[in-house]
């Protein structure tokens, strides 16, 4: 996309309703990264990646460190930050959202023989019936725009101009990924007149047209979705920057993959042009900007690279943590998250738990927007919490119905699984994974054990008790779909008769 097509997209953004005026409401920048881990970035201890952008706006943030996301995998996540509902809830629980079939009920898959458990059929898009983050800011007068990944559905009715938002660009509803790598000429994106540099990273060009759209709507409050491809499969980058980091990676260190680290400093570049474009706009004093992850990082050694070569070392480590991605442990779903508010909040360390489902509360009281949805929600406003007065929330829920023992073989927890933490305290069920196939539960008490290496079920039923009554609950209130034990499990079909 050249710049004057640019300014024909944005061009009606920024044209002034009959009337009216510029609204007082902050604007909203929300950075997503892609499979990001907890401990990747400089401001929450890495010493291998580089991300001087990313630690400039640490030091206007607040820097929660225990933020979790609704699920271990991203589309039921983004779900539930334009939503403020549980995957549970709205029935996306896996990324589905590429596939073509419009499955829309919640459901079991049928399994096979060689499936111990039956996992949800997850949903394949977002239904339109659910009000968005971007429909309440565009009803309020906002200029709203999306732009990179999506992963909420394709086709009429589920893209992210039927879910409120202006402008998006690059326009890839059907990509879960950046597919054939993130330089351009981009094999991923099927608009002939989006067009790059060759070699261009896709997130950094995608930041000079989000820089354009806060230009042109510098007079106006906006809602600006910045949901990153970065650091997603496949692992591809710039070749000058896989140089710069084997120089200084450790074979000792837990995070030593050149080839990842120089997919975070694209990331991270990115993110400063981003920055500095709303400092040239003269509107960052005004706006709220928020950084985090879908999910927890990729803390296995990857399928392939390109360049070849770092296929060995871990993408990444998610330390202390356990597991990372597509995992019901730490690591699947505690992820980095900064919050920068100017002029409301104290920049520094905060420990309140914080779930991706409150955001849609939390960034409308920010910005005084009401919700006038007529929705219920399930998150709840976080303002009282990063505004230092007192913590809002002392329990979260994760609902995540997939996997088996094929899954987990390589990723630690990727089996069905329902987890609530309240307090210290951490419970998971994993669904008929006992030797008898009932229910595995497992719980830690995370202040002395963030590892989740020691099981302490055994010696604290009551507490095992107690936070499944919670559970039982919680999956009553969002009708969600339970997986049991496969009544078929190891069974062999039928015969077929010789011809």
């Amino acid at each position: 996309m050249n710049r004057s097509l640019s300014a024909l997209m944005f061009a009606a953004l920024v044209t002034p309703l009959a009337g009216a005026e510029r609204t007082p409401q902050p604007n909203v920048v929300f950075i997503l990264a892609d499979d990001l881990g907890w401990a990747d970035l400089a401001p929450y201890g890495s010493t291998f990646h580089d991300t001087p952008n990313l630690s400039r706006l640490a030091e206007r943030s607040v820097r929660l460190t225990q933020y979790y996301t609704a699920s271990p995998l991203c589309s039921p996540t983004r779900s539930s930050i334009l939503t403020g509902l549980y995957p549970a809830r709205t029935g996306i629980t896996s990324p589905a959202c590429h596939l073509p079939a419009v499955q829309l009920e919640k459901r079991l898959a049928p399994g096979n023989p060689n499936q111990a458990v039956l996992n949800a059929n997850s949903l394949t898009r977002l239904k339109g019936e659910y009000v968005t983050l971007a429909e309440v800011f565009k009803q309020a007068g906002y200029a709203t725009a999306h732009f990179g990944k999506w992963h909420l559905g394709h086709g009429a009715g589920y893209e992210p101009k039927d879910q409120g938002f202006d402008v998006d660009v690059p326009h890839t509803p059907r990509a879960p990924g950046p597919g054939g790598g993130y330089l351009a000429p981009w094999k991923f994106i099927a608009d002939p007149q989006v067009k790059g540099e060759p070699g261009e990273h896709i997130d950094e060009w995608m930041a000079g047209q989000a820089a354009e759209f806060i230009q042109q709507n510098q007079d106006r409050s906006f809602y600006l979705n910045f949901w990153l491809y970065s650091v997603h499969s496949p692992w591809n980058a710039k070749q000058d920057l896989i140089e710069q980091f084997e120089k200084t990676a450790d074979a000792n260190a837990p995070q030593r993959n050149p080839l990842y680290a120089a997919m975070i400093k694209s990331m991270d570049n990115a993110v400063g042009k981003l920055l500095d474009a709303l400092d040239a706009a003269s509107v960052a004093e005004n706006t709220i900007i928020v950084f985090t992850s879908d999910n927890g990082g990729w803390a296995y050694p990857p399928r392939a690279t390109d360049p070849p070569g770092y296929e060995t070392s871990p993408a990444t480590s998610n330390a202390p943590l356990r597991s990372g991605k597509a995992s019901n442990y730490e690591g699947g779903t505690r992820t980095p998250c900064l919050v920068a508010w100017p002029g409301q909040t104290k920049p520094g360390e905060s420990d309140f738990l914080f779930s991706s489902v409150d955001w849609f509360p939390t960034l409308l009281a920010m910005t005084g927007v009401p919700a006038n949805t007529g929705q219920a929600i399930d998150g709840v406003s976080q303002v009282p919490a990063l505004l230092g007065e007192k913590p809002v929330r002392d329990t979260v829920y994760v609902h995540f119905p997939h996997g088996g023992a094929a899954q987990e073989m390589n990723i630690p927890g990727f089996w069905p699984a329902t987890w609530v933490r309240q307090g210290d305290w951490k419970l998971i069920r994993f669904y008929a994974k006992n030797d008898d196939r009932t229910d595995r539960f497992e719980l830690y008490n995370l202040k002395t054990d963030i590892g989740e290496t020691t099981n302490l079920a055994a010696d604290h039923p009551a507490v095992v008790k107690e936070l499944t009554t919670r559970l039982d609950a919680f999956l009553q209130d969002t009708e969600a779909v339970i997986p049991r034990a496969n009544p078929n499990f190891g069974k062999k079909g039928p015969k077929r008769k010789n011809p």
